[in-house]
C-alpha cells in the first residue's frame, strides 16, 4: 500500500468521524451533560421564560442575563428537534436574546443551553415539558359566570409565617392603612367554600407577583419580578395549587397583569437590556391620561406620545412595547402563566396606557394560542364610544382592531351608582341614567363580553354610594345578576362593606378594607353564618341590624346560584321600558323563557304597569319569584315595596 493510499484512507476515516460527530451534535443524542460544567449564578443570572412546552404556537425567545453573556455562542443540547434559530445581542453586554425552535415532535424533557467562548463552555438546564391534554381548548369566563374580585392582602391571612419575608423589603403592619396586612394565597384557598356558596364561578385576584417597593406594595401593581409570586403571598407552586383547588369547586382563576408598567425597583432597572426598553425622559413625565388621543383624528402626535409613554406614577416605570423584544417578552410571559398554572382568564390593568398597536398584537398572540380564552381590559372611561373602541372583534373606522375580547363597563358602573343614590326620579335623575346608558348598547361590538360591576378595588364602595342602605344594595346586586354581560363583585360588597375613610371614600387604602374573620383574633368572622348574624360588622364601626350581613349574603347567593343555570340571562335578549317615577322595568328573553325585572328605587310603594308591557307579557302565566321560589301572578295591581326589586321567571 502506498503512502498516498494510506493518507487517503486516514483522511476518509477522519471525514467519517467528523461527520459522525456533527450528526451526533445535530441530533443531540451524544451530548453528555457531565462533560460541560454548570453555569455559575454570575455566568447566568436568569433565563426567562422559566420553562416552555412542546406544541406551542408562540415562538420562544429566551432572555438570558449574565456577566458579559453577549460574548458567548449559544447552542441547545439534549435531544432532537430543539435548536437555536437566532441570537440577538442587546445594548448591554449582559444580555442575550436567543430564539429557539421547538419541533412538534420534540421529546419533552430537560435540555441544556450551552454557552461557549474560546474553548470555555458552561451549561444551563432548561425544561421543555409536554402540554396538558386540551390545554389549547381551555374556556375563558363568559356570561354564564360571576366573577369575584379579591385583593389578597386584605382578604384573609392563611399563613402568618410569610407576613414578612427576608427577600422582600416592606414588612406587614396591619395598623397601617396603606401597609401590608398579611393576606395571602392560602387565605384565598381557605375560603373557597365561601366564594362558591356565594355563587361565584371565577375569582379575579389583584396581582400576586413580586412587588418589592419599600412602601405601598400590598396592591401588587408594580411588579419587580414578572415570573415569581411575591413570597409574602406564597410561591409559584402555591399559586398553581390555588388554581387546581378552585377548579375542583367549579371556580376558574383570572390573573391580573400589568404589561404597561413595572416597579422602579424591578431587577432590570439596574441594567436595562436596551435604553428604549422603557420610556425615558429628561425629567419625570407622567401620562396625560388623554385616552381620546388614541382615536381622535385631530389629536397631536405629541399628546398621543405622552399618553402612551408617560409614566403612570413616579414609582411605576413605563414599558416600551414598541421595542419588539419587550413585546415578545410580554407575549411569552402571558402564555407561560396560562400554561404553567392553568389559568382561564386575564384582566389587563391600565390597558389604554399601552401603545395600542403592539398591545393589540399581544392580545392577538394570546388568543391565537388559546382561542376560547378571555381577556378583559381596564379601559376606564365614561365615554361609551371611546370604551367601545377598545373592544376587539371588528375594525374601527380608522381600521384599528384591539383584539381585546372583553372590556369593563365603566359607563354602566357610573350610571348605576348615581341612580341608586337618588331616591327621586326627576328630569334626568334616578333610574333614567341606567336606561340611557343601556340604550347605547348598539355602539358595542359584543355585549356578551362586557364586564359589569357595582364597584371594584379602585372605586368607592357601593355601600357608601347607596348611603349604607341594604335595600339599595340589593337593587344593585339584582341588576348585576340580571343584566347583559358578565357580572363582577368586589369582595365584601355582597355584605355592604364601607370605606374606613368615609370622609374620603375615594381613598384607595381606605376602601380596601380587611375582610373580618380573615385574621386570627378577629372579633367577628363574616365568612361564617354565625358571624354574619352578629350585631355589628365592617371595619369602620358601622352599626347594623342583627343578621343584616346574613340577610345580604343569602340574597346575593340565591340570585347568583339561580343565575348559574339561567340560560336566558346568559344569552337572552333584552327589552326595557322607559323609567317611571324612578322605577325601571326590563325583560330578558329567548324562545323558551322570559325573566321580568322590576326595580323600585323610590321610598314609596309602586304599582307595576303590567298592561303597558303587553308586547312581551301577553300570554305569560305561571311566573316564579326567583328570590322566594313562590308562584306569582303579576297584574297592574301588583305592588312593589320601596327600594325593592322583583325578579320573576316565566316558561313560554
Amino acid at each position: 500500500m502506498g503512502l498516498g493510499n494510506y493518507s487517503r484512507i486516514i483522511m476518509k476515516k477522519i471525514i467519517i468521524a467528523l461527520a459522525a460527530v456533527a450528526m451526533a451534535a445535530c441530533s443531540g443524542t451524544a451530548f453528555d451533560p457531565a462533560s460541560v460544567a454548570d453555569a455559575t449564578e454570575q455566568q447566568v443570572t436568569r433565563v426567562e421564560p422559566l420553562s416552555w412546552w412542546v406544541g406551542m404556537k408562540t415562538d420562544l425567545q429566551l432572555l438570558v442575563q449574565g456577566e458579559n453573556i453577549s460574548e458567548y455562542d449559544v447552542a441547545v443540547e439534549g435531544g432532537k428537534g430543539v435548536v437555536v434559530e437566532k441570537i440577538s445581542k442587546a445594548e448591554s453586554p449582559n444580555y442575550l436574546f436567543v430564539d429557539v425552535k421547538i419541533a412538534p415532535n420534540a421529546k419533552p424533557g430537560t435540555y441544556y443551553i450551552v454557552f461557549s467562548k474560546d474553548g470555555e463552555s458552561f451549561k444551563y438546564p432548561y425544561e421543555i415539558a409536554a402540554r396538558v391534554e386540551g390545554s389549547a381548548e381551555r374556556k375563558g369566563f363568559t356570561t354564564a359566570d360571576m366573577v369575584y374580585l379579591i385583593m389578597p392582602d386584605r382578604f384573609a391571612n392563611g399563613d402568618a409565617s410569610n407576613d414578612s419575608t427576608d427577600d422582600t423589603t416592606e414588612d406587614a403592619d396591619r395598623k397601617m392603612r396603606g401597609g401590608r396586612h398579611g393576606g395571602d394565597i392560602q387565605g384565598v384557598i381557605d375560603h373557597l367554600d365561601y366564594i362558591s356558596e356565594l355563587g361565584a364561578t371565577y375569582i379575579w385576584t389583584t396581582p400576586f407577583l413580586e412587588d418589592n417597593d419599600p412602601m405601598g406594595s400590598y396592591h401588587g401593581y408594580a411588579a419587580s419580578d414578572y415570573y415569581h409570586i411575591d413570597s409574602r403571598f406564597g410561591s409559584n407552586e402555591l399559586y398553581k395549587e390555588l388554581v387546581e383547588k378552585a377548579r375542583e369547586k367549579g371556580i376558574g382563576i383570572i390573573m391580573d397583569i400589568v404589561p404597561n408598567h413595572c416597579s422602579y425597583v424591578h431587577w432590570w432597572m439596574n441594567d436595562l437590556p436596551f435604553q428604549d426598553w422603557i420610556h425615558q425622559f429628561d425629567t419625570y413625565t407622567g401620562t396625560n391620561i388623554a385616552f381620546s388621543t388614541n382615536m381622535d383624528p385631530n389629536a397631536s402626535k405629541k399628546d398621543l406620545y405622552i399618553q402612551e409613554s408617560g409614566w403612570f406614577v413616579p414609582t411605576m416605570v413605563d414599558m416600551n412595547l414598541d421595542n419588539p423584544f419587550v413585546l415578545q417578552y410580554f407575549i411569552q410571559w402571558g402564555v407561560w402563566w396560562i400554561e404553567y398554572s392553568g389559568l382561564n382568564g386575564f384582566r389587563v390593568d391600565t390597558y389604554p396606557y399601552n401603545e395600542k398597536v403592539p398591545a393589540s398584537k399581544w392580545c392577538e398572540a394570546i388568543m391565537n394560542e388559546y382561542p376560547d380564552f378571555n381577556i378583559v381590559g381596564e379601559c376606564w372611561t365614561s365615554s361609551i364610544p371611546q370604551l367601545a373602541y377598545w373592544q376587539g372583534g371588528q375594525a374601527n373606522k380608522d381600521g384599528f382592531d384591539s383584539h381585546l375580547p372583553s372590556i369593563m363597563d365603566f359607563p354602566l358602573h357610573d350610571a348605576m351608582r348615581d341612580a341608586l343614590d337618588e331616591d327621586e326620579g326627576g328630569w334626568g335623575a334616578g333610574m333614567i341614567k341606567v336606561y340611557d346608558i343601556l340604550s347605547h348598547d348598539f355602539v358595542y361590538h359584543d355585549l356578551s363580553k362586557m364586564l359589569i360591576f357595582p364597584g371594584n378595588h379602585d372605586t368607592a364602595r357601593i355601600g357608601d354610594c347607596v348611603r349604607k342602605d341594604p335595600r339599595a344594595l340589593k337593587l344593585a346586586m339584582t341588576m348585576m345578576a340580571t343584566m347583559r354581560g358578565i357580572p363582577q363583585i368586589f369582595a365584601g360588597d355582597e355584605l355592604m362593606f364601607v370605606s374606613a375613610t368615609p370622609d374620603n371614600i375615594g381613598d384607595h387604602p381606605g376602601l380596601r378594607v380587611d375582610f373580618p374573620g380573615g385574621w386570627e383574633g378577629d372579633e367577628i368572622n363574616l365568612f361564617t353564618e354565625e358571624g354574619r348574624q352578629a350585631q355589628t360588622h365592617n371595619t369602620d364601626g358601622l352599626k347594623v341590624e342583627k343578621g343584616q350581613a346574613a340577610d345580604l349574603f343569602d340574597y346575593v347567593s340565591r340570585l347568583f346560584q339561580w343565575r348559574k343555570t339561567a340560560e336566558v340571562i346568559h344569552n337572552g335578549k333584552t327589552m326595557h321600558f322607559m323609567t317611571r317615577d324612578n322605577t325601571y322595568a326590563y325583560f330578558r328573553y329567548d324562545d323558551d323563557n322570559v325573566v321580568f325585572v322590576f326595580i323600585n328605587n323610590t321610598l314609596q310603594s309602586k304599582n307595576i304597569p303590567w298592561s303597558y308591557y303587553s308586547e312581551i307579557t301577553e300570554g305569560l302565566k305561571g311566573g316564579i319569584d326567583v328570590l322566594t321560589g313562590e308562584p306569582v301572578e303579576i297584574t297592574d295591581a301588583t305592588v312593589v315595596a320601596p327600594k325593592t326589586a322583583l325578579v320573576i321567571e316565566y316558561k313560554k
